[in-house]
């Protein structure tokens, strides 16, 4: 697993290569959680793009995540993702906690930022 942190004006656009599984889940909390505050962002974008899988340790990365910057008084949003990240975000029911876009620009947008 690859992770990339872009800084937008209030956004931290987490961009990810590979699998989230129960390997990975803990260290890109971490990273994430490191970068996060060290970006002295508000919301946070995921660009899965690049995720080949996800099994339920990367659905309890997400939502961890989306507590987290819930209590910041951010908001969370996943980008790109493809049509079976899609269903199992569908499945997990958290397409009704977490705005999910077609594209990190729309993301942005949706925040308020162009």
């Amino acid at each position: 697993m690859k992770v990339e942190f872009q800084k937008k004006t209030s956004a931290l656009i987490v961009r990810i290569q590979g699998e989230i599984d129960h390997h990975t889940a803990k260290e890109l909390k971490e990273k994430i959680e490191r970068e996060f505050q060290k970006s002295g962002s508000k919301n946070l974008i995921f660009d899965f793009e690049g995720v080949t899988f996800m099994d339920s340790s990367g659905i309890g990365m997400l939502i961890g995540r989306y507590k987290w910057v819930l209590a910041y008084g951010g908001k969370t949003a996943v980008a790109n993702a493809e049509q079976r990240a899609a269903k199992i975000f569908q499945m997990a029911g958290m397409n009704k906690i977490i705005a999910q876009y077609p594209s990190v620009s729309e993301a942005l947008k949706a925040f308020g930022e162009v």
